[in-house]
């Protein structure tokens, strides 16, 4: 069990009898009453966001939260299929909902770690930064370029980011898919 206090972000923890991840925590005053933990929850399961409040004498149950290897093999139709990284033959697929929008960043045999809750898939963890290859980038235009200039480029999954101008089609950029922005080259 934890404390109010030890609710912290990138958490894992059981709220209305479901998995949520912390990804916001404030701890605070109001004037002379007790402390308060005021989160930012996302439920595992359904995506959905909100904030609740956890009070001095609350104590929360930290969710078990096993990982799995598996490698994404392709997309049909919006269904995502993957594998078990040790045994191809098993074969499974995840709905588009699940998968969320860092979808556009996953790239074929990439070996990711699926999140289990009660021996069912609820989510996928992708790197925090994927390699990936520039498959169409516009020639750069003269003008203003001293605020740091960007443009559109599509990467070899089918995603499009911008990226500054000076990025090639044939370069290969790393890409945060948490916030789905331009890290830098490699």
């Amino acid at each position: 069990m934890l404390e109010y206090s030890e609710v912290t972000v990138h958490k894992y923890i059981i709220y209305e009898g479901e998995p949520w991840e912390v990804i916001g925590s404030h701890v605070f005053r109001k004037q002379q009453r007790k402390p308060v933990n005021a989160t930012k929850l996302r439920n595992l399961v359904t995506g959905r966001i909100t904030e609740v409040s956890f009070h001095v004498s609350d104590k929360v149950e930290e969710a078990d939260i096993d990982k799995k290897e598996v490698k994404y093999l392709y997309t049909n139709k919006g269904e995502y299929w993957f594998c078990e990284s040790n045994d191809p033959s098993k074969r499974f697929q995840l709905p588009e909902e699940m998968i969320g929008s860092t979808g556009k960043f996953l790239k074929l045999n990439t070996i990711l770690d699926a999140m289990l809750f009660n021996e069912k898939i609820i989510g996928l963890k992708l790197p925090i930064k994927v390699e990936l290859k520039v498959i169409e980038a516009h020639d750069t235009t003269k003008g203003n370029t001293a605020q740091g200039a960007t443009k559109s480029v599509e990467l070899e999954t089918g995603a499009e980011i911008q990226v500054p101008m000076f990025i090639k089609e044939g370069d290969v950029v790393r890409v945060n898919t948490e916030t789905g922005q331009y890290a830098d080259r490699v």
